[in-house]
């Protein structure tokens, strides 16, 4: 009895091997018909029982399972590329474990066809703005040629193109992990029919060159991407609210790009949203020490000066913004509240004082600075208008001051240049 229990054994074993085979050669055959919805059928008829089998069965099923999906793939199932890739490593797996090759460099072919359409597609997809779905299929692309870094650089572009941060934060992250630098050379040369310089891999280039139809070739350095990939990876944490981990990583840009303009506002902007307005002033005045003709830094640098009261420091700042670009009308607009602030703080001690000879004396002297600052305000704006002599603001803060120091004459023609 028990020899005949083995021998039963046996012979489904052995049919259970013939039926496969019967399966994946009904799935050859039905791709090769160009039916590979029929393939697909049939190869996944036996995708249960696969695993027991002999590793040369493994490996032409596996074969022959990527083919059908990469064929889908190119009619259009993307998600057919994710099959198709996973099958083919598999074969290379499979036949690496055994020291057999059979299938192994038709299938690294194909695996390079099914990376170069993957691309292909992303970049239609971005074209079209379906950013998503290329951040998809570009990592995909890495996943499948792991020494193509470039694939998840672009991955994490394109996520970040999307909006999709989490994302992008993954890929940029994974592209520190594996150390990607992103630097390299781009080969060009001259076409000598038609004038049009052209980008070209060194050998095509080089043999074109001694050909003769091309000349003056240019070894062109790309720089590194990694201090873009940090400071990308800040914004990043900024944008999702996660403000110590940016604060981490602008600190770590900043040790590959020091002087980084862009860089050193985005942390300082960063400590401003914490409230930290000093650190805010140190960086600006970093980036101005890198960038001293730069009007809109200090511009900022004013900004927060006059928040704090220091307004002498802010008019040095808004007079800097306005002596490199002479029409910054937020400048004037500001240069003059610096003044007009100031004299309003005055307003509070008039108010306070008496009716004695002392305190009458001191509210005078308090009125006639008042005024003064008063008037220095309005210059500004008097010169702001001989720039920019219809805006609006200019126009109405500029009344509004005439209003409050009483000057009739003044307040009635500005209403009328604003069309009161």
């Amino acid at each position: 009895m028990k020899t005949k229990i083995s021998i039963i054994a046996a012979l489904s074993f052995t049919i259970m091997g013939f039926a496969q085979k019967s399966e994946i050669r009904d799935a050859e055959k039905a791709l090769k018909d160009g039916d590979a919805a029929a393939a697909k059928t049939s190869i996944e008829a036996v995708s249960g029982s696969i695993a027991g089998e002999d590793e040369k069965l493994q490996a032409q099923y596996y074969y022959t399972r990527g083919k059908i999906y990469s064929d889908l793939a190119k009619k259009g199932d993307d998600a057919a590329y994710e099959e198709a890739a996973s099958s083919f490593k598999k074969v290379i797996d499979i036949e690496e474990a055994s020291g057999k090759s059979k299938y192994s460099e038709e299938t690294k072919q194909y695996i390079a066809s099914i990376t170069a359409d993957l691309v292909n597609s992303a970049v239609s997809d971005n074209e079209q703005k379906n950013f998503d779905e290329a951040a998809d299929k570009l990592y995909m692309s890495y996943t499948i040629s792991p020494k193509d870094t470039s694939y998840l650089y672009y991955a994490a572009s394109s996520a970040v193109n999307g909006g999709h941060y989490e994302k992008a934060l993954k890929y940029y992250n994974e592209l520190q992990q594996v150390g990607y630098d992103g630097s390299g050379t781009v080969y060009k040369a001259t076409n000598v029919a038609t004038g049009e310089v052209e980008t070209m891999d060194k050998m095509q280039r080089d043999l074109m060159i001694k050909s003769g139809s091309y000349k003056d070739p240019i070894d062109e350095k790309t720089p590194s991407k990694k201090a873009e990939i940090v400071k990308n990876t800040a914004l990043i944490y900024t944008q999702l609210g996660q403000d110590d981990k940016a604060l981490e990583a602008y600190k770590a840009a900043r040790v590959n790009d020091p002087e980084d303009v862009n860089l050193i506002l985005n942390e300082a902007n960063l400590y401003f949203k914490l409230g930290d307005k000093e650190k805010f002033k140190e960086l600006m005045a970093e980036a101005i020490a890198l960038a001293p003709d730069n009007p809109d830094l200090h511009y900022n640098v004013g900004v927060i000066n006059m928040e704090q009261g220091n307004f002498e420091e802010a008019r040095a700042s808004y007079k800097k913004a306005i002596e490199l670009n002479p029409g910054y009308t937020n400048a004037y607009l500001n240069l003059s509240t610096t003044y007009v602030n100031e004299g309003n703080e005055l307003i509070d001690e008039m108010n306070s004082l008496g009716n004695s000879r002392a305190d009458i004396t001191r509210y005078d002297e308090l009125k006639a600075k008042k005024d003064e600052l008063f008037t220095q305000g309005a210059n500004i704006l008097e010169d702001a208008l001989k720039t920019n002599p219809d805006n609006q603001g200019v126009l109405t803060q500029l009344k509004n001051i005439y209003g409050a120091m009483g000057d009739n004459e003044n307040f009635m023609r500005v209403k009328k240049l604003l069309g009161e």
